[in-house]
């Protein structure tokens, strides 16, 4: 199964919704004022330039099918949280990676992170039919890792020196929920650390 044109996800305390291009205008304040968001990126969009070609290789990729950027949206605020993506969507192996997440500080601590892994979760396993969601980070970002773990993430392993990185190259932690994994015991535990 391949992307839908319009993914719209949510539940009473988030929105997950398609990135465009306009939303530069929703995430400037965050490129602006928020730089340390990106200090792990691969892709950093501190600053208006960056925040340009984050969001255009975002979309590039989703026109290519390999990728879904979403905005998301806080419910309890109405107000714009940051954003997250599927991406690296392989139809041959059934798999996709979730990442490049990242929320403004107001909103980190705050369970919205959790809220918007079950739902992408359970679009992954649920609609798309996917046997494997896996999640990279730079192997330095302890925040995201203990966040991915939360979840019901497994760790696989680390990629040493696997990718160029703003600042070098970077070893990059791989952890991962399968798809019995996530029938059997990851959505009802993730469920209910959304409540």
């Amino acid at each position: 199964m391949e992307f839908k044109n319009e993914i719209i996800l949510e539940n009473e305390i988030v929105l997950l919704r398609p990135m465009k291009k306009a939303d530069i205008s929703l995430l400037k304040e965050f490129s602006l004022n928020e730089p340390e968001l990106w200090k792990y990126s691969l892709i950093p969009a501190n600053g208006l330039e960056n925040l340009k070609n984050y969001i255009d290789k975002a979309l590039r990729d989703k026109d290519l099918q390999t990728s879904y950027p979403f905005i998301v949206l806080d419910k309890r605020t109405n107000k714009i949280a940051g954003s997250t993506r599927f991406y690296d969507y392989k139809k041959a192996h059934n798999t996709v990676q979730l990442g490049y997440t990242w929320y403004g500080k107001e909103f980190q601590g705050t369970g919205l992170n959790k809220n918007c892994k079950y739902l992408l979760l359970q679009y992954a396993f649920e609609t798309m039919k996917l046997e494997r969601v896996e999640f990279r980070a730079d192997a330095k970002n302890l925040r995201s890792i203990a966040a991915m773990k939360s979840i019901g993430c497994v760790e696989e392993g680390i990629l040493r020196s696997n990718c160029i990185a703003p600042n070098g190259r970077r070893d990059s932690i791989v952890l991962s929920i399968l798809k019995d994994e996530w029938f059997k015991t990851v959505k009802a535990t993730l469920r209910e650390k959304c409540n």
